[in-house]
């Protein structure tokens, strides 16, 4: 298992005592749609980690991969005008949460961050999401990831 992936399982146990079931696949899970290929589910079933900039604060959005985040949405939801709403910078991103464009997980950010989840991926009973890099992703039911990542579901599609 690649360091990154291991060091998000034991953060996992660590912080949450839960016990994630990683898989790797060389070929990548970069983008939704190669999750999705990879693991062999529908793409909406796909549970990306989108980051925000929104005004001074950084914002995790936990969508499918189905979805496009409306910056308006994700505005109004967090209180600010849409001109603040606006994808982080990779620098950012790595600074604050700890992990990278492509492996950032729904939880165990190295900084406490609000998260939103979309609320369509509560439709599923299962749904992938990044373990720490551009090629490992987790298997797991919406609401427990949901409720690990703190996050509060919300309508987010454009």
């Amino acid at each position: 298992m690649h360091p990154r992936a291991a060091e998000f399982v034991e953060q996992a146990r660590e912080a949450y005592d839960v016990d994630v079931a990683v898989e790797e696949f060389p070929e990548g899970t970069k983008t939704a749609a190669d999750a999705a290929a990879a693991v062999g589910c529908d793409v909406a079933q796909i549970a990306s980690s989108l980051a925000f900039a929104a005004g001074d604060r950084l914002v995790v959005v936990v969508t499918s991969g189905a979805n496009r985040v409306s910056e308006v949405r994700l505005a109004t939801h967090l209180d600010v005008d849409a001109d603040e709403v606006e994808m982080a910078d990779p620098d950012r991103i790595a600074e604050v949460l700890g992990w990278s464009i492509g492996g950032v997980p729904p939880f165990c950010h190295a900084t406490d961050v609000p998260v939103l989840f979309d609320e369509t991926l509560l439709e599923y009973e299962t749904v992938w999401a990044a373990a720490g890099t551009p090629e490992a992703v987790f298997p797991m039911a919406p609401d427990e990831v949901r409720a690990l990542a703190g996050a509060r579901a919300v309508a987010v599609a454009d």
